[in-house]
């Protein structure tokens, strides 16, 4: 069952919300954070994305980097930029997006769950970026980003949600880069915080939506200082790690598209006679076209928009990974006919998450830059947490949730 507990929060003075907050630290590369921090010292890029305050160029992986991450927490703690609740508390986050709002409850979670699966997780994590969030995470004795899960409906957190909803919040504003609505509410009452307790320890699963690496570098952290503190008890902070956790039915997923350099040596005519052995091609003229269901797919190639659909015998509805369409069209498009094997790894593919739309995918075919983009149905929660359950990994780049957390409105410290 899911252990989670409130906490002291690290958090700025909601003058200062505005000034502190940020966009996660792996949505936008050095150079963009240093531009969107500018001259504004309180900007959580700081500390999440430290190598802007030195030279352009310098490694985020530089020990220097770690070190300035952990100098400049410091330094927003005793500036008062953040200023830690004096009482643990359960926290409700709100996002709005597209008039869509989606609330979270602020919880920390068991170092334990994540390390005995009980926290479940449908992707695979690199060593590399787990290893640099948890140097992260061990300089700063902080989660300073939280991680996102999702959890099975439940109408009695739903109740509790509600109520406070209709309060004023902590926190009110609308994000520059997004134009989506944050809005934060403080739970602090006794009776509150057991109910929200209680009702999280009858779930059996919590499921990570998006964060795995944060996830993992948290609770592996967690687990050394465990066997690192010889008097362990397992009731210290270090046991637990932030997590913004919502409502499954709430989350909205986007599509997550592919662009690739080329046809594999093959002409159009041959790529063409090589997809009808697996799928219906239909030629949809030159305005964007969207995939409408499962199982559909929409390419663009040489100006024109294609609508593909899986043929049935393609794949095996038994396979709750065979029936995905990310793994329809990695194995049937991009491995068996174009030769791209390795999703992480290859340099002939990129990546659009679907907020950018396909507009974007057409743009970047139309400069050259691409060859061809392909564009697909969004995954459904419901199918990530069914591969949960069952012990699968969904393929790379499957899932694109938006909106995305801001970081800086919380901050869970580990002593």
């Amino acid at each position: 069952m899911a252990t989670i507990k409130p906490f002291r929060g690290l958090r700025p003075p909601r003058e200062l919300v505005e000034k502190v907050e940020s966009r996660p630290y792996d949505v936008l590369n050095s150079e963009e954070a240093r531009q969107e921090a500018g001259d504004n010292e309180m900007s959580l890029y700081h500390i999440i994305k430290p190598e802007i305050d030195f030279e352009p160029g310098t490694s985020e992986y530089d020990p220097k980097v770690y070190e300035k991450a952990a100098e400049n927490f410091q330094k927003f703690q005793d500036r008062g930029w953040l200023v830690q609740d004096k009482e643990e508390h359960y926290y409700i986050y709100a996002q709005t997006m597209n008039g869509k709002t989606q609330y979270g409850l602020v919880v920390a979670a068991h170092v334990d769950d994540y390390m005995q699966g009980r926290i479940k997780k449908h992707e695979l994590t690199r060593r590399d970026k787990e290893e640099d969030r948890m140097k992260h995470v061990r300089v700063n004795n902080a989660n300073i980003e939280p991680v996102f899960f999702a959890y099975p409906d439940n109408d009695v957190l739903d109740r509790i949600i509600s109520r406070y909803a209709e309060t004023e919040p902590e926190y009110d504003f609308i994000a520059p880069i997004d134009g989506f609505r944050h809005q934060f509410w403080v739970i602090s009452d006794p009776d509150d915080i057991r109910v929200i307790t209680r009702e999280f320890a009858k779930m059996r699963y919590l499921y990570i939506a998006d964060g795995h690496h944060r996830s993992a570098a948290a609770a592996l952290v967690g687990a050394e200082k465990q066997k690192q503190n010889p008097n362990h008890r397992g009731d210290e902070e270090y046991n637990f790690f932030m997590a913004v956790c919502f409502q499954a039915s709430q989350l909205t997923i986007l599509d997550y598209n592919r662009v690739v350099t080329d046809l594999n040596g093959l002409s159009p005519q041959e790529f063409f006679a090589a997809l009808r052995k697996n799928f219906s091609v239909d030629d949809m003229g030159t305005e964007i076209y969207k995939p409408k269901q499962l199982h559909e797919f929409s390419l663009y190639l040489d100006g024109h928009w294609y609508r593909l659909r899986a043929l049935h015998g393609s794949f095996d509805d038994s396979d709750p990974i065979g029936v995905l369409d990310v793994d329809i069209s990695s194995r049937l498009i991009l491995d068996e006919i174009l030769g791209i094997k390795d999703l992480r790894g290859s340099n002939r593919i990129d990546f659009v998450g679907g907020l950018r739309g396909l507009g974007e995918l057409k743009r970047r075919v139309d400069s050259g830059e691409m060859k061809l983009a392909l564009a697909l149905y969004p995954v459904s929660m419901k199918q990530i947490m069914d591969i949960a359950d069952s012990g699968n990994i969904m393929p790379p780049k499957a899932t694109w949730f938006e909106p995305k957390l801001r970081s800086g409105l919380v901050i869970h410290k580990l002593s």
